[in-house]
């Protein structure tokens, strides 16, 4: 059921709208506007690092303004832009560069509480944050087999920087919760997010230059190595955007675990990368191939995430369904599929160059 707005105007303000699920959610809400979803007229403001061209879509459904959330000093024009909103989604995260955690944090953790501070200084009255499955507490392989709800333990991985971030977002946001009560708080915490149109993102982010991204038409002779406590969840990018509209449609508060089925395990990875099927490896070994590798810089990606990959819990999905009627079009393996087809076409995004929070 929508959030009774009288049919007056509601202006959404989308921080880091040029990123992997900012770029989903402006496509559904483009869609939103053009359908007359809701209950009044939407007008929706992009912030982003770099601005996309506005001639194009989805980003010709925003106004766009160029800030940095971990500039020390963004407090004062954040808020002014969203002076008159009703509500802010902050997107921005960095998950580069992993060589430099100080850097990451300026954007992840300073940039989520400069968010807040200007929303509260803007008098904005409903605050929607990407959170992550990587927020939770790490389970063991056998604890991969009980689904959590939103109340498991969003202490995250300490072996992962992108998972402590996310861990003390989660709390900081429980505090400006207690702090704010008039304030609708909402969380997402999706398993990985995927869309062709991220082929580009990802390669950069997780495997390098070193690597083609057409690697995927090369590796179909070949079987996948994998530890078996790799099975984690994912969710287009489309269905997660539907999954943010609600939210804001609905002026929903509290926190929602959001992926499709079904889960994903090393032989539907392989199933879905095309390759004749997994092998077993031990994770220790996978965790010290890409420690080495990384260390000597060869690709971006630390240990870390594979330390997510292997503990993050299994999720389930019931709040979004019965509280927000959200059903995903898309499941697991056809989002993973279509970013493996974005990989062998190096698909990307022209318009705003690689995607980016």
């Amino acid at each position: 059921m929508a959030f009774d707005r009288g049919g007056a105007l509601m202006r959404v303000v989308v921080v880091g709208a040029t990123g992997n699920v900012g770029t989903a959610l402006l496509r559904r809400l483009a869609a939103a506007r053009l359908t007359g979803e809701g209950d009044g007229d939407l007008r929706v403001v992009g912030v982003a690092r770099r601005l996309p061209d506005a001639r194009v879509a989805p980003y010709d459904v925003a106004v766009w303004h160029a800030l940095d959330v971990g500039d020390p000093g963004v407090v004062p024009q954040l808020a002014a832009v969203l002076q008159g909103a009703d509500a802010v989604v902050h997107l921005a995260w960095a998950i580069q560069p992993t060589h430099d955690i100080p850097a990451q944090r300026r954007t992840d953790v300073d940039g989520q509480a400069h968010v807040l501070e200007a929303a509260v200084h803007a008098g904005v009255r409903h605050v929607v944050v990407a959170s992550s499955v990587g927020a939770y507490r790490g389970v063991d392989a056998a604890g991969k087999r009980r689904p959590v709800d939103e109340s498991w333990p969003a202490t995250g991985i300490p072996t992962a920087t992108y998972s402590k971030h996310k861990a003390e977002n989660e709390a900081a946001l429980d505090a400006f919760a207690a702090a704010h009560p008039t304030v609708t708080v909402t969380r997402l915490r999706p398993g990985l997010v995927f869309q062709r149109a991220a082929a580009a993102e990802m390669h950069g982010l997780f495997l390098g230059h070193l690597v083609p991204m057409r690697i995927v038409r090369w590796v179909r002779w070949a079987v996948l190595p994998l530890p078996y406590p790799f099975v984690f969840q994912a969710v287009h990018a489309d269905d997660l955007a539907d999954a943010y509209w609600r939210v804001l449609d609905q002026r929903a508060g509290g926190a929602f675990n959001v992926a499709a089925a079904p889960v994903l395990t090393p032989p539907r990875i392989a199933r879905a990368l095309g390759m004749r099927g997994a092998v077993r490896i031990p994770l220790r070994l996978l965790r010290g191939i890409v420690t080495l590798t990384w260390r000597l810089r060869v690709q971006p990606t630390d240990a870390g995430w594979i330390d997510i990959a292997a503990s993050v819990p299994v999720m389930r999905t019931d709040r979004a369904r019965s509280v927000l009627g959200w059903e995903p079009r898309y499941t697991a393996e056809e989002a993973l599929r279509e970013l493996v087809g974005g990989f062998a076409d190096e698909a990307n995004v022209p318009a705003s160059g690689p995607l980016r929070g």
